[in-house]
């Protein structure tokens, strides 16, 4: 992150951030997740990520069931 991503910020990129409720935040937008025990956070915290790049290839036209390159990770007999 150092270099490389951070570099790319600016005012008009959009900027995701998974922060627990156990610190005090001020943010534009916000998904609200239950509370839950510790080791389930990360599970219900992409749930709303999911769903956010969903929508988003949706907006951009996207085909959301046949993602780029699959097949060069998938392998079918």
């Amino acid at each position: 992150m150092k270099h490389g991503p951070i570099a790319l910020i600016d005012e008009e990129m959009p900027v995701v951030v998974i922060a627990p409720r156990r610190g005090n935040y001020e943010n534009d937008w916000y998904f609200e997740i239950p509370d839950t025990e510790e080791c389930f956070e990360p599970i219900l915290s992409i749930i709303p990520l999911q769903l956010l790049a969903y929508h988003i290839a949706i907006a951009k036209g996207r085909d959301v069931d046949q993602p780029r390159n699959l097949a060069k990770s998938v392998t079918v007999e």
